[in-house]
């Protein structure tokens, strides 16, 4: 009777150290992984920089790792309370509400990586990545069977759903590769239709200028005036796309256990399930600080997460919220400051048409 296959205890470590998900693919390029340099082309990166200065590493992991064989593929459930959205609150992103997901997965990752030499008794040359490098984790995951591509461009396990934060192992192992997931969103476009800004030209493309996800995390400058209504009273990314997919509707039961309490280190923090609007205009930067230590929140950095919470205040249409805009409208930062006078203008127009006196 033969034992289990190297690629099989990999995955059963893989399991043992917490991860929800794990599979195997090829470290070589793909259908997916190719279609990054099109997407480039038409100008769907924005200030996305970083992924054309690296654009061929992302396409083809051997270039990432030399000698690369296998990417080893993890997945951990970030979102595993209620389905409910809060009633009230500035909206930050599910992924980005407990402490950093790149912290949680880059430390069992080392520790899966760390113990390949020992499994496979022999020298082993791997590289570990969490959302930091050229790697195309979601086109890996998808090859490596933990899902398919929605067409909003997520990761979509038939079980899980899409609330998944993904990391990988690239290593010079021959492991045996998982079979891929078909795609299973079929003739649905709840994903494409709920999209507040519009950014999807077509079933499985991106248009990340369009996507607040971007607006509101990665662009530095101002937030564009036709998308700022969009962004209702959002401050960091957005999750309509996931809120509405009905691979998210699954009943909760179905998520794995956490016995080591990954998953619960990515449950929200109180301040960060629906911080108010008031709270975030008077953050300073010291407050700021102590709010988002060890979270992915810092990705926005203070001066941007006012940027959006101005935008979020005019489009909350409370007045109670003036006095805190108007000072940032007189503040020395031009860019807060023209955003707070956007704000303003929407707030007293919302007050106008409320009947109610400026």
């Amino acid at each position: 009777m033969t034992g289990p296959t190297l690629g099989e205890r990999v995955k059963g470590l893989a399991r043992a150290l917490g991860f929800d998900l794990v599979g195997i693919a090829p470290a070589e390029p793909s259908v997916r992984t190719r279609f990054l340099a099109d997407w480039l082309a038409k100008g769907y990166g924005g200030e996305l920089g970083f992924l054309a200065r690296r654009a061929a590493e992302r396409e083809d992991p051997r270039l990432v790792l030399p000698g690369a064989r296998s990417v080893i593929v993890t997945a951990l459930v970030y979102e595993r309370g209620p389905a409910e959205e809060p009633a009230a609150g500035a909206g930050v992103a599910r992924y980005a509400r407990g402490d950093d997901y790149h912290e949680v997965l880059g430390s069992r990752l080392r520790s899966l990586a760390d113990a390949l030499a020992p499994l496979a008794g022999l020298s082993v040359r791997e590289r570990v990545f969490v959302d930091t490098g050229p790697v195309m984790e979601r086109a890996h995951a998808a090859r490596a069977g933990l899902g398919w591509i929605g067409k909003n461009s997520c990761l979509i396990h038939p079980r899980l759903g899409s609330w998944l934060a993904l990391g990988v192992v690239l290593c010079d192992l021959a492991l045996d590769p998982d079979e891929p997931e078909p795609d299973h969103c079929g003739s649905c476009r709840a994903c494409l239709d709920a999209c507040p800004t519009g950014a999807f030209p077509e079933p499985h493309v991106l248009d990340a200028t369009r996507c607040l996800a971007y607006t509101t995390i990665e662009l530095q400058g101002p937030i564009p005036p036709p998308l700022r209504e969009a962004q209702g009273t959002r401050v960091f990314g957005c999750d309509v796309c996931q809120e509405v997919c009905p691979w998210n509707a699954r009943p909760r039961r179905e998520l794995p256990a956490d016995p080591l309490g990954l998953g619960a280190r990515l449950a929200p923090r109180p301040e960060w399930r629906a911080p108010t609007l008031a709270w975030l205009l008077e953050l300073d930067e010291d407050a700021w600080q102590r709010a988002t230590l060890r979270s992915a929140l810092r990705r926005a950095r203070h001066r941007m997460l006012l940027r959006n919470a101005l935008v979020a205040a005019g489009n909350a249409g409370d007045p109670s919220l003036i006095a805190a805009v108007e000072r940032h409208a007189a503040g020395p930062d031009p860019l807060l400051a023209e955003h707070a006078r956007w704000a303003l203008a929407t707030l007293h127009a919302f007050r106008k048409g409320s009947g109610l006196e400026l």
